[in-house]
């Protein structure tokens, strides 16, 4: 006996969502509601035309609302009756069926998400964040309810022109390519037939060439440098990042980040993970006894959270961007140093001046150095050798401040930079 069929209802239809897989409400007489993963409610029609079995879409729902699919089917079932095969009244213009329902069901914002989540199993949580912020700030209030298969250059060239316009230039171009990323996804899945945004190219102002970052190279100068630093009298957190950072010259975004999980005091090892470093490879970062020193004294004050520098707002979020720059900012080294100024600082003196090896110098500052193969080195190279130098990095930094002549003037030894 054939299953019977309980007709839909308004309720029904509204309250039908997204599951794991794509799935069908039926209604009656072929008509059904088929809602998809990505939570598009499309109307469809099967039946059988000259032995064949067809399918008709109807739309998608709410623009086409159960009694408008009922009253189509009733349409389609008349041309039936009249052996007409109802796909072939629609007007000039239809679609496949396929490319119907997308434009319909899918629009840009829907395909952005669908592409984000594909790709998140690949990227870092911190890039996948920035990709959705972006999206969410500056693309999908322009693009978001437009059809994918709608989508015009002159749609794409608004929205990162607006973007341009502010001034962020870099960032009108990174979401250029965001969007052509999106676009070439949904043309390889068949949701549209144009890549819009590949027509923008070359549309955009060129990226102005990026500023070096301010960074002090003389001894002379940095033995001034390290003084205004240990008498810095802001946060205690802040003198703390400082100092740290120019005994192991990480990135700026590392240093604020640094976890206490991370650090093995005993071991005198900082692991920073993948995830956390801009080459994408998991980095270690020897310590010096002065850099050990340092985090005794900073445990007993940070040691309970889960960042060695947190937030003078939050403990539970890291130091802003702004903490360290600031400090330098009081000091006066706005113009002459930056946190990420300190790789300089840290590259320049180890190599003209200590006589330190380039490659030590390049695998500690976790640059993509290779061996004569090509090959990558790992994070464990040359660490021995590594851990040697960052010692005595330590002890120059130290020594350096001590020939510094307490004269109120630029008074340093003449053999400070020997």
């Amino acid at each position: 006996m054939p299953k019977q069929i309980i007709a839909l209802t308004d309720k029904k239809v509204d309250a039908a969502k997204p599951k794991e897989a794509d799935y069908k409400l039926a209604d009656g007489g072929g008509l059904h509601l088929f809602v998809t993963t990505t939570g598009g409610k499309l109307w469809r029609l099967k039946y059988r035309f000259n032995g064949k079995e067809k399918l008709l879409s109807f739309g998608a729902y709410p623009a086409v609302s159960l009694s408008d699919a009922r009253k189509k089917r009733d349409d389609a079932k008349r041309s039936l009756a009249k052996s007409i095969d109802p796909a072939a009244v629609k007007k000039e213009g239809k679609q496949t069926e396929k490319a119907d329902e997308i434009k319909a069901a899918l629009t840009f914002k829907t395909v952005a998400l669908e592409w984000h989540g594909k790709n998140t199993p690949t990227w870092s949580t911190r890039h996948t964040a920035d990709i959705l912020n972006k999206l969410e700030r500056d693309v999908f209030p322009a693009l978001g309810d437009t059809p994918i298969s709608d989508i015009k250059p002159s749609h794409v060239l608004a929205c990162i022109k607006k973007i341009e316009s502010r001034g962020a230039v870099e960032t009108a171009h990174r979401t250029r390519q965001i969007i052509e990323q999106i676009c070439g996804y949904a043309l390889a899945s068949e949701y549209t037939g144009i890549n819009a945004a590949a027509l923008t190219k070359g549309a955009l102002g060129k990226v102005p060439k990026s500023t070096p970052h301010p960074a002090i190279t003389d001894p002379k100068e940095l033995v001034h440098l390290l003084r205004a630093i240990d008498t810095y009298s802001g946060s205690y957190v802040v003198r703390y990042a400082l100092i740290f950072n120019s005994l192991t010259a990480v990135r700026p975004t590392e240093l604020r980040h640094a976890e206490w999980s991370e650090i093995d005091i005993d071991a005198a090892t900082w692991n920073i993970p993948s995830e956390k470093m801009k080459m994408k490879a998991a980095h270690i970062v020897p310590l010096s006894r002065q850099a050990v020193v340092l985090l005794k004294e900073l445990q007993q004050i940070t040691g309970a959270g889960r960042y060695l520098f947190p937030n003078g707002r939050s403990i539970s979020k890291p130091l802003s961007e702004n903490g360290t720059r600031q400090a330098l900012i009081a000091l006066d080294y706005q113009d002459r140093h930056s946190g990420h100024g300190w790789r300089a600082t840290f590259r320049t003196i180890l190599d003209e001046v200590l006589g330190e090896r380039p490659d030590f110098i390049e695998h500690q500052l976790a640059h993509a150095v290779k061996d004569p193969n090509g090959r990558a080195y790992n994070r464990t190279t040359h660490l021995p050798e590594r851990r040697k130098m960052m010692q005595t990095w330590a002890d120059y930094l130290d020594d350096l401040k001590e020939r510094v002549i307490p004269n109120g003037s630029e008074g340093v030894c003449s053999d400070a930079s020997e």
